[in-house]
């Protein structure tokens, strides 16, 4: 008789495993719109079903949690405010006594719940039915709803794969003027829950509408509306502001931008390295939509609050969209030292076609974010004999996207992790001569849910250098407009989800200078909301639609297959020019990519509430 064996799984765990991974595909599409307390009840059953049954609190307590939850949400059933607090301190007895993170990690998920969503409980106990929001938004088309401006997605992609790149284009620009930028550097939120991913992976949007931007024709844009007679102030020529002035331009409003820079574009044209954004192809954009007539006054400074007043008091409204331009300090000895630059001045400096020499030295650069991989990768391009990538926390931590960080270690950036800067040595003329950095292991978790660096016993460390790059964040340069009165709040100016500013009538604010540093998809969504909102507060309610008659769906079968991904130029390649790094799809790509949508929009709920939203 054999001592051992060699385990190996069988059938029955083989077909869990597979479950397992269709479980997690089926989280990872879910959108947004469910019911938050049915989700947790599902979640606390999957949790019910690990437990080994060793100790009372998870073999017993979740089942009981369960009970309670089901209540809650059983129509039949009469349940109180009792009943929730009953939940409540279940699932914190729960949390401190099971044996093991399969019950206390269960019952701190109700926990969060409760604390995230009491209202939604409250509202099945006292109405047996979830909130108006949930209602209202039940099921929507998911990549449409994660997009900030609301594009719509399912609709371009069937005229694209039927050939009809024009109108894919014109349907885009009902939401966002900046298709081009955003076919090329999207973050593209409308995959995140894509349904697709339940089969397979989330349908290459962007990859899609850049396919569609690079095929079409010369668009024009929408006819305008009549005239109105309103003038409109927008400050700042970035992706929001632009973004408002385009909208409210086809309107019929007249609409002057005042921009700081010599050039418009904000961080699209200031931020965003020509690898991964050539400027002819934003300038693309831009002229469309100056093309409806927005007038322009380059290196127009706002800088005191009588300029505010006299902007406020010869025009019907204003938006406010000036970006987060300013640097963060780095906060240590040295940071002033010759050789120290800000990410943000020098992106700046190179929008303007003015170009750093760093050819032959060793440039650290500080920070973990996609701006510090801009810079970082430009360093490379610029002549650098070593690029250093600084960053007080892990890889997985780091903020920027993995193709960016991807992207910098395949052109020749060192990554350093979990080194916090702490010092900065320079020679006696006063420049960088090495950074100090001390040493760190990943502590608990902090509000962002990532571990917090701490400072290991190690000693610091010394790393030479003769350029350093901080791109540790930006701010907003927001004095004049709180002198004036203009509500701010952490450094940004405060305003409305609707973009209003409280107790400054006519004044609207939006983008980067409310939200902090974001992305251009946001941005052109408070664009939209602007242009929407200052519309109504003048008087009028125009209507931004297009006249597309959307492909109706192949009554295919669809099966698992590939993604399509994007391709990009031989890394040692692209590293020492500007042109840019990615290539698009060929039409055989596209049309096997196209294919893959589930037209969410003609098969999802949707449909039954009248389908896709034709105008706004």
């Amino acid at each position: 008789m054999n001592r051992l064996l060699i385990k190996s799984p069988d059938i029955v765990q083989k077909t869990i495993e597979r479950l397992h991974g269709d479980f997690e595909r089926r989280i990872a599409a879910s959108p947004p719109g469910q019911c938050p307390v049915d989700l947790s009840a599902s979640f606390l059953r999957l949790c019910h079903s690990q437990s080994c049954g060793k100790c009372t609190p998870c073999r017993v307590g979740l089942g009981q949690l369960q009970i309670l939850i089901d209540d809650i949400l059983n129509m039949d059933t009469e349940s109180d405010m009792a009943d929730l607090e009953l939940l409540e301190r279940t699932a914190e007895a729960i949390s401190v006594s099971a044996d093991c993170a399969i019950g206390t990690e269960a019952a701190k998920m109700i926990l969060r719940s409760i604390k995230g969503y009491k209202d939604d409980f409250e509202s099945h106990i006292k109405n047996h039915t979830c909130t108006e929001s949930i209602r209202s938004d039940a099921q929507p088309v998911p990549c449409v709803a994660m997009c900030p401006a609301g594009v719509d997605v399912p609709g371009y992609v069937a005229l694209l794969k039927a050939g009809r790149y024009d109108d894919a284009v014109r349907l885009i620009r009902k939401d966002n003027p900046f298709l081009t930028v955003c076919a090329l550097i999207c973050e593209h939120p409308c995959e995140a829950r894509c349904r697709r991913t339940l089969m397979d992976s989330p349908v290459n949007i962007r990859g899609l509408k850049r396919f569609a931007v690079d095929n079409c024709g010369d668009v024009p844009v929408p006819e305008k509306m009549d005239d109105t007679g309103k003038k409109i102030a927008v400050i700042g020529g970035g992706p929001s502001g632009l973004s408002a002035a385009y909208y409210l331009s086809i309107m019929g409003h007249k609409v002057t931008i005042f921009e700081k820079r010599s050039q418009l574009g904000g961080m699209l044209r200031y931020g965003i390295p020509n690898y991964r954004l050539p400027r002819e192809r934003l300038q693309w954009d831009i002229d469309a939509i100056l093309s409806t007539g927005v007038e322009c006054k380059l290196g127009c400074d706002i800088s005191s609050a009588e300029t505010i007043e006299e902007i406020r008091s010869n025009y019907d409204a204003t938006y406010i969209s000036i970006g987060s331009h300013n640097a963060k300090s780095l906060g240590i000895p040295g940071e002033y030292a010759k050789g120290v630059i800000a990410a943000v001045e020098m992106l700046r400096a190179i929008g303007d076609d003015a170009m750093p020499d760093f050819k032959d030295k060793t440039v650290l650069v500080i920070g973990g974010g996609n701006v510090a991989m801009d810079v970082a990768r430009t360093a490379k391009r610029l002549g650098a004999s070593e690029v250093i990538i600084v960053y007080r926390r892990r890889r997985d931590d780091m903020t920027a996207l993995p193709d960016e960080i991807g992207g910098a270690i395949a052109e020749g950036c060192k990554l350093l992790q979990l080194k916090a800067p702490s010092r900065i040595e320079t020679d006696k003329q006063g420049r960088v001569k090495a950074l100090w950095v001390k040493p760190q292991i990943a502590g608990k978790a902090d509000k962002s849910g990532r571990p917090a660096p701490m400072d290991a016993s190690a000693d610091e460390e010394k790393i030479s250098c003769d350029i350093i790059i901080s791109a540790i964040g930006q701010a907003t340069d927001i004095v004049f407009f709180e002198e004036y009165g203009i509500p701010v709040f952490r450094g940004n100016i405060r305003a409305e989800s609707s973009s209003v500013v409280d107790k400054v009538s006519g004044t609207y604010a939006g983008g980067d200078c409310v939200t902090g540093p974001s992305t251009v998809i946001k941005a052109v969504a408070a664009g939209k909301v602007a242009a929407a909102n200052i519309d109504a507060y003048l008087g009028f309610n125009h209507e931004i639609t297009v006249d597309v008659d959307i492909p109706l769906p192949d009554l295919a079968d669809h099966v698992p297959s590939g993604r399509v991904e994007m391709k990009e130029r031989y890394d040692r390649q692209r590293g020492s020019d500007f042109n840019e790094v990615e290539y698009g799809m060929t039409y055989e790509e596209a049309m096997q990519e196209a294919a893959r949508c589930l037209r969410c929009d003609y098969y999802g709920f949707g449909a039954f509430r009248g389908g896709r939203k034709t105008k706004w």
